[in-house]
């Protein structure tokens, strides 16, 4: 077996067959990377003419050593759990980084620990990748644990959807009564999506920043989001959906309902009132007290309808998410609501959108990304973690993330100084 420099072409018809395979491990992704600086490597170990690993590495020069850190993003692509064929591509590999002058390799294998349900309890007699920890630790990489909250470079914890073929109405009936309400409820407001164009990518930025000031988090600039687009649209990687709300059309649909509702009154009462049709007292008073309280809630629906246009016009954008699909999977990577319209829950009917967009092209799972492994209700980030249950699915906890360290020295060195530039960046903050 020979570990050596794949083509791109090479690359791709390996990693696109493999079951591990995300959009990280993409040409598209690295060119993405090249405008911060990082190069990129493509190997393969071989054996024979057969790829039977493979990987998409990242390399940053350091400054002032002008070393090299290496990073495989949800890489490698490799049976973990075959001791023999890694041992025998980490050997080689650390070969080939020496050589170009690298430090260490960090992975965040995309590759679950063990099989977890919906309220992130283990399975009884689920399935588990323990052995592939095992044998990482055993051939010297570092492990930073089996962390429970949002500090990797990439989440360790995920909430997934698996579509595997089921159609709609299957993906819905695991969904919570009232995340169906929501929806139906957001149809009735029309609530729509459509995926924007280039030249509205500004209004995507103007929805992150406001949440990244609610969220209190610093948002990319524009130019970010500029260059996710150059290097991800064109090969159908990034997807970035957003709901606007018609007004009018919210207008018409709600008076629909309320003449519907009079006019059911109105029957109902003419035929009690002239013995058409025999009734239950109670059930026809009770229906009757619903019907008013419909009539009542639905006119002052109206009004606010009204204040809303002359606040916002006929229509207004209520959120957004970014999408990034790639093998087996649509990802929500990231997304954020207008702070002042919250109350239309417009986040319900993107993720859906998302969910919708996955069934009908025939991904494997829809993927809602990051959440934390502290159930505990306590937790600042639980109701994050509610807001994705809802939607039916189970928790993906992945193995972690590991260095495998080249140099000790100067791993070290790397180590103290990066500590002590985000120590300062900290203390200027």
């Amino acid at each position: 077996m020979k570990l050596v420099k794949l083509n791109k072409d090479e690359f791709k018809k390996f990693a696109d067959k493999h079951e591990q395979i995300t959009f990280h491990q993409t040409e598209e992704w690295a060119n993405l990377k090249k405008v911060n600086g990082w190069d990129s490597y493509y190997i393969g170990l071989k054996d024979d003419k057969k790829i039977i690993a493979g990987a998409m590495i990242l390399a940053k020069t350091l400054p002032i050593i002008k070393k090299k850190m290496f990073y495989s993003p949800r890489g490698f692509l490799i049976d973990y759990n075959n001791k023999e064929i890694l041992k025998e591509f980490t050997e080689q590999l650390k070969t080939f980084v020496k050589k170009e002058k690298g430090i260490f390799v960090k992975i965040d294998p995309y590759v679950e620990y063990q099989e977890r349900d919906n309220n992130g309890e283990i399975v009884k007699d689920g399935y588990n990748n323990k052995q592939a920890v095992e044998n990482l630790k055993q051939l010297s990489y570092k492990f930073f644990g089996f962390n429970t909250m949002q500090d990797t470079l990439q989440p360790r914890w995920m909430h997934v959807i698996e579509i595997n073929g089921r159609t709609e109405e299957e993906v819905q009936k695991d969904m919570e009564s009232k995340t169906r309400q929501i929806l139906r409820k957001n149809e009735k407001s029309s609530i729509k999506t459509h995926e924007i164009t280039r030249d509205e990518l500004p209004i995507f930025k103007s929805i992150m920043e406001h949440t990244g000031d609610r969220r209190d988090f610093i948002d990319r600039p524009l130019s970010y989001y500029e260059a996710m687009w150059d290097n991800l649209y064109d090969s159908g990687i990034l997807k970035i959906l957003i709901a606007d709300i018609d007004f009018n059309e919210y207008e018409e649909n709600t008076k629909k309902e309320l003449e519907d509702i009079e006019k059911s009154l109105k029957d109902r009462i003419y035929k009690h009132d002239k013995n058409i049709l025999k009734m239950n007292e109670k059930k026809y008073e009770s229906t009757n007290r619903q019907d008013q309280e419909s009539i009542e809630r639905l006119k002052k629906q109206i009004e606010k309808i009204k204040e809303y246009k002359k606040e916002y016009g006929d229509k207004k954008t209520l959120g957004t998410i970014l999408f990034l699909v790639y093998g087996n999977e649509v990802l929500s990577l990231f997304g954020g609501t207008d702070d002042n319209l919250m109350q239309f829950q417009s986040a319900y009917t993107v993720h859906y959108a998302g969910i919708k967009y996955a069934i009908d092209h025939g991904y494997k799972r829809y993927n809602f990304y990051g959440i934390t492994g502290d159930f505990r209700k306590e937790n600042p980030l639980y109701g994050l973690y509610l807001f994705k249950k809802s939607f039916g699915g189970h928790v993906v906890e992945l193995i972690g993330e590991y260095d495998l360290i080249i140099s000790k020295f100067w791993y070290t060195t790397y180590n103290l100084a990066f500590k002590l530039y985000h120590g300062l960046k900290k203390l200027k903050k």
